[in-house]
């Protein structure tokens, strides 16, 4: 199929990564939905692309909440008929504290989006791919450098991104018998309003301070939209991509 008759579904696409990924599909001909938990900003990233009004869907929703999902993708199935690709992209992170000192609602609030969000529409993203004609569809999942090396004070980010490995593993593996393809990318320093600090300094593996290098998010999504536009006979399980001189090989 090219990608003017695929349908692609972003979520947390109202900014950063999302948004980039959004637009960048949008440009290369997909019909893509985009959802996120504000309406306002989702229509702000569709009107940065000049594309027909129907190639765009809007979708408000809570990844975190099983209703609220089960119901965008209900939308989305109704308005475009079918899924190719899925990129789970939506994510929080808990303000940077010591393990012991984490709140439990900052640990259940970026574990119930990051972790419990990407499952849920992982889920629903499956229901509509196997019984599709043509079957079958990629789902990617937005991990982080995290999913590897954690950086200090960020237990609840790092485990659910560690976590969302084991998701796509098992994706991977579950999608094969229906021809979906699953992939992770993880992301290192991509230069969005959730790494704005890495430009002011911030806390090192050694105690130390110091201002991190970081990339322009363009990189990101050119890199999500070769991973989508495979053939469903090829598949991108794990990509690294990172500013090239920050502290990732030998951080810590």
């Amino acid at each position: 199929m090219d990608t003017q008759s695929r349908v692609a579904l972003v979520t947390g696409a109202g900014s950063g990564i999302g948004r980039a990924v959004a637009i960048a599909m949008l440009q290369d001909g997909y019909r893509v939905a985009l959802l996120g938990r504000r309406q306002a900003p989702l229509e702000e990233t569709a009107a940065l692309v000049n594309v027909p009004a129907d190639r765009v869907l809007i979708l408000p929703a809570d990844v975190s909440e099983s209703e609220s999902v089960r119901a965008a993708f209900a939308k989305l199935k109704a308005h475009f008929g079918r899924l190719d690709v899925l990129f789970n992209n939506a994510g929080v992170s808990a303000f940077a504290a010591s393990v012991e000192e984490v709140p439990f609602e900052q640990w259940k609030k970026v574990v119930d989006i990051n972790l419990t969000g990407a499952f849920l529409c992982t889920q629903e993203a499956f229901k509509i791919m196997k019984d599709q004609t043509p079957r079958g569809g990629r789902i990617i999942n937005n991990g982080s450098i995290s999913a590897h090396v954690p950086r200090p004070h960020s237990a609840p980010y790092t485990a659910t991104k560690h976590a969302i490995t084991g998701l796509t593993k098992s994706t991977s593996l579950d999608g094969r018998k229906y021809d979906i393809a699953c992939g992770q990318i993880d992301i290192g320093n991509a230069a969005t309003e959730m790494v704005a600090a890495m430009t002011k300094g911030v806390l090192q593996a050694n105690g130390s301070i110091a201002v991190e290098p970081v990339m322009d998010v363009a990189h990101v999504a050119k890199a999500v939209l070769y991973m989508a536009n495979l053939p469903l006979e090829a598949n991108v399980h794990d990509m690294i991509l990172h500013a090239t001189k920050m502290p990732f090989v030998g951080r810590g």
